[in-house]
């Protein structure tokens, strides 16, 4: 915008005709500068007043979000589209304004840049109803239910992305594991931090080019000290040192972790919302419930699709790189183990987990992922023997007679299709 804010003055100068018709009842004189100064030179004024608001309203946001959810959900605040575009517009107009404002001179003749000032007048009501909508938009990203489903929409997007087939059933893994005796080598981590990304093709690819094969000792998601081992390599001898670091190039490190392939970061964003609501401090079991019941709309999309592969192979059969993925398992611990621990005297908590599993059991054609989701909600009952009464406790075991019902046969909702 300060470009064309820049572009425009200058057109209307070598151009007088483009200034033509705007309105003399708005500008009797193009001569006269000195409306033109005024009138950019407020608008600019006004506008950095705006932008300090705005970022006033965003750091109480991030503060508020971070203190009473949780730390880790503060990047999708910063990646909020519609805080990006309210910087860029207001930040654009002031330099608009600023751009066009030497135009606007009384030597060595007067010269007013009336268009471009129109541009500057319907660019300042834009950034007025951008703020109107700006303020909307912070009241309702706050909301714990709107943080929450978005995070939830985040990882699912993210499991639709990661593994798109449908878990097959029974599920055949035809690739034979690499002997774990014939690693010879190990290649240390150059650098400290959390892995947040494998670039699995870069991988194969350099592991294929030398004639070796890699396994990776860490998972996505995982912290790597700097000289700890972070790959073992069979045929190590053939792997030079150029080739250790193309490895390691494979991997992405940072102080955090983040969605990209780590899906279990969405789970622990919404359990850390959930410990936050049943904490006695804050004492809101609405809001560890409405978690609870997105963390079973993310396991219940996990539980239904493949798993990435393992085992990568090039050419198909020949296997170049093995590496751990999260498994349902690991999904589950993550999703429901804590908040378990800590809402073992909050019955209506405990009720919807117990909801929560009979939803993934409904869905799961294998008998033995619905036993899994029984354990699960045995040991959830188990736990809230010691803290509840009789008549609470009755509740919880009829729904883990419901949800036994559910290994019996088939699912209700399966035997429709």
């Amino acid at each position: 915008l300060g470009c064309v804010g820049a572009l425009l003055s200058w057109l209307e100068e070598i151009e007088p005709a483009l200034s033509a018709w705007v309105p003399a009842v708005l500008f009797p004189s193009h001569s006269d500068p000195q409306v033109a100064q005024v009138i950019l030179g407020g608008i600019a004024a006004s506008i950095m007043t705006v932008v300090s608001i705005v970022f006033a309203i965003l750091l109480m946001t991030l503060t508020l979000a971070s203190m009473q959810f949780s730390p880790r959900i503060i990047v999708s605040f910063v990646r909020d589209r519609v805080t990006q575009w309210t910087l860029g517009i207001f930040l654009g107009t002031f330099c608009y304004c600023m751009a066009a404002l030497p135009a606007a001179r009384s030597a060595p003749k007067p010269f007013a840049p009336v268009t471009t000032v129109m541009g500057a007048m319907l660019l300042s009501l834009i950034c007025v109803g951008w703020l109107l909508f700006f303020i909307h938009h912070i009241s309702q990203a706050i909301n714990v239910n709107q943080i929450v489903d978005r995070i939830a929409s985040e990882t699912v997007a993210m499991i639709d992305e990661m593994m798109p087939n449908p878990r097959p059933y029974p599920r055949v893994d035809n690739s034979q594991p690499i002997d774990p005796g014939a690693w010879e080598t190990t290649v240390l981590c150059a650098t400290s931090g959390y892995i947040r990304f494998i670039d699995t093709q870069r991988l194969v690819t350099t592991a294929k080019l030398y004639r070796v094969k890699v396994q990776v000792l860490r998972r996505v998601g995982q912290f790597v000290p700097e000289s700890v081992p972070l790959l073992q390599v069979y045929k190590g001898e053939r792997l030079s040192a150029e080739g250790a670091m193309e490895l390691r190039n494979a991997f992405d490190f940072g102080p955090s972790r983040t969605l990209e392939q780590d899906l279990e970061f969405g789970v622990l964003q919404i359990v850390d919302i959930a410990l936050k609501a049943i904490s006695p401090a804050v004492n809101d079991p609405s809001t560890a419930i409405s978690c609870v019941d997105q963390l079973s709309r993310v396991l219940i999309r996990f539980a239904s699709r493949e798993a990435p592969s393992s085992l990568l192979c090039d050419p198909p059969g020949v296997v170049r790189a093995s590496l751990m993925w999260t498994n349902l398992d690991r999904m589950l611990d993550s999703a429901f183990e804590q908040i378990r621990l800590y809402s073992k005297a909050d019955l209506a908590v405990s009720l919807r987990m117990m909801r929560a599993l009979s939803d993934i059991a409904v869905t799961m054609p294998d008998p033995e992922g619905r036993r899994t989701m029984v354990e699960r909600g045995t040991r959830i009952v188990e736990g809230c023997v010691e803290k509840l009464g009789d008549s609470e406790m009755k509740e919880l075991r009829a729904r883990l007679a419901g949800l036994e019902k559910l290994v019996v046969g088939q699912p209700p909702q399966l035997a429709q299709r």
